[in-house]
């Protein structure tokens, strides 16, 4: 059984750092697209950023210059490095994978959601 445990968020100021990171486990055969998406309260959930298994990214304009995304393929583990952050940062921040469990089919799997909040 697949799945996504996510560690780190927390309170922290304005303008101050935070790591996420979220890690795959189980019976895992392949893993293809890994990313972190947050949901404000009232509003959307919404993506943040992506990585390929090629270490392609992608940010969201607003986190841009500000988040760095990476992983560890051998650890099936995805990073989410947030500096400068802001209050509109708050939100609950849950990792998201494309991946073959053994040899079921590509599919996507969610972590349960980490709280990261911003204070000014």
């Amino acid at each position: 059984q697949v799945q996504l445990v996510e560690s780190g968020g927390g309170l922290v100021q304005a303008g101050g750092s935070l790591a996420l990171s979220c890690a795959a486990s189980g019976n895992i055969f392949s893993v293809n697209v890994m990313g972190w998406y947050r949901q404000a309260p009232g509003k959307q959930r919404e993506l943040v950023a992506f990585i390929t298994g090629g270490g392609r990214t992608n940010y969201a304009d607003s986190v841009k210059g500000r988040f760095t995304i990476s992983r560890d393929n051998a650890k099936n583990t995805v990073y989410l490095q947030m500096s400068s952050l802001k209050p509109d940062d708050t939100g609950v921040y849950y990792c998201n994978a494309d991946l073959r469990g053994g040899w079921g089919p590509l599919r996507t799997y969610w972590g349960q959601g980490t709280q990261v909040t911003v204070s000014s």
